[in-house]
């Protein structure tokens, strides 16, 4: 179920032994692409028959009515409501302690004043279909509203009745969510992008999604805000020493695998009798799950088990994929933090299942995967922010400056420049 991977006694550069994802073909960028264009032409037309086409459903409002979504508050569980609640409260906690502050910088002559200001209007996919994550709806919206962001607009693909599910619709209620649209997919991106009759654009788009919205996101990132990494298909990767029972660490190889094809899940270890362990527990595992037929497709594609030498091979293994969510299942996993460079979130020990941080740790589980971790990060308040700095100058300052300012706009064929500084001296002699 996991293909064996074998790197003992291999010295050399580990990329050349490894498979990787590929990035999409020009399939489905295409699709993405028409589906995004017939969105901007048509608007809440194109929404309808895009719905219909891909959702099977009709859709008889762009937006769920404010009283249905504090109705759906009553009509989950009061477990789930608390769970939710519970859920928010620590995602709250955490971004309020990732808030910048302002930056004040003073020199002779000259104050810069470095604001942070947030985004009016923000967009939160959430995924549908194969399951409901009112986690990621409370993951994505509670961290904007942190930041300060006025308006949050939540896009969700409508279930197969044409409704939003009550409880995605109770985590909508708990983040404080202003408008909940009833659509999916790549033609949810195009909506939030660049609006429609009854859809206003908004600044910026996150959250997660299969690779038609992770794509989505990139085509219409010169039109509003997207963070840089690509928020797509599940993965994990375990690094595992025995230390912990291998039913944890396969538990964890299958957890992110259950999200459906076209992730990825691998374990990495130094010792070949964990990898056995582990396998065997995995095709016990995945023999029950009730998931079982969305694990087996992410596994025949993406499922690895890699047998090392040593553990700093075993972190080259990661750091070379890059993978969304790391968990260090080791007897010493702080010793091995300084051989991770690249991972949207690290899990250590064998407490610390990647599950948590999917709903109640805290940082949000909106996290870089495809590779994306070797530049990006997971969503934070940041995302929902922009810098602004005010520059202020007395005449002492600006004569400290002067001369340079007049130097290398001559350097660079911009008279003009030159002439804002020439103008202010010729006023004072």
């Amino acid at each position: 179920m996991l293909t064996r991977i074998d790197l003992r006694g291999f010295t050399g550069d580990v990329a050349e032994r490894l498979p990787r994802p590929t990035a999409p073909a020009d399939g489905p960028v295409e699709a993405v692409r028409e589906i995004l264009a017939d969105v901007r032409g048509r608007g809440d037309a194109a929404l309808r028959d895009l719905t219909r086409r891909f959702d099977g459903v009709e859709l008889t409002s762009t937006r769920v009515e404010p009283a249905e979504i504090t109705a759906a508050t009553r009509r989950v569980s009061s477990d789930v409501l608390a769970a939710l609640e519970a859920a928010a409260e620590s995602i709250a906690a955490y971004h309020e302690a990732q808030m910048p502050n302002d930056v004040d910088f003073v020199r002779p002559g000259l104050v810069i004043n470095g604001l942070h200001r947030p985004v009016e209007r923000a967009g939160c996919y959430v995924p549908g279909g194969r399951a409901v994550y009112p986690s990621t709806v409370l993951m994505t919206a509670v961290p904007a509203r942190v930041a300060g962001v006025t308006e949050v607009v939540l896009c969700v693909p409508p279930g197969p009745d044409g409704r939003v599910p009550d409880v995605t619709l109770a985590a909508a209620a708990v983040a404080g969510v202003d408008e909940v649209i009833p659509v999916g997919g790549a033609q949810a991106i195009g909506a939030m992008a660049y609006g429609t009759e009854t859809i206003r654009a908004v600044d910026v788009i996150v959250g997660p999604g299969n690779v038609y919205v992770a794509i989505a996101k990139q085509e219409v990132a010169g039109v509003v805000g997207v963070p840089s990494s690509f928020a797509g298909p599940s993965e994990v990767v375990v690094v595992a020493d025995g230390s912990a029972p291998a039913d944890f660490a396969a538990v964890d190889v299958i957890l992110q695998a259950e999200h459906g094809p076209d992730g990825l899940a691998w374990l990495v270890t130094w010792d070949e009798s964990v990898a056995d362990q582990v396998v065997d527990s995995v095709s016990r595992l995945v023999a029950a799950a009730p998931r079982r037929a969305d694990i087996e497709a992410t596994l025949a594609s993406c499922g690895y088990a890699v047998v090392c030498d040593t553990p700093a091979q075993a972190l080259a293994v990661s750091n070379f994929i890059a993978p969304e969510h790391l968990e260090l299942q080791t007897a010493d996993p702080t010793s091995l933090l300084p051989l991770v460079r690249h991972a949207g979130a690290v899990f250590c020990g064998p407490w610390a299942p990647a599950s948590l941080g999917d709903y109640v740790a805290g940082p949000s589980h909106v996290l870089p995967t495809n590779g994306s971790a070797r530049f990006a990060s997971a969503l934070t308040v940041r995302d929902f922010m922009k810098d602004v700095h005010v520059v202020t100058v007395d005449r002492h300052g600006f004569e400290a400056m002067a001369d340079h300012v007049e130097i290398l706009a001559g350097a660079e064929g911009l008279d003009a420049h030159a002439a804002s500084i020439r103008v202010r001296r010729e006023a004072t002699r």
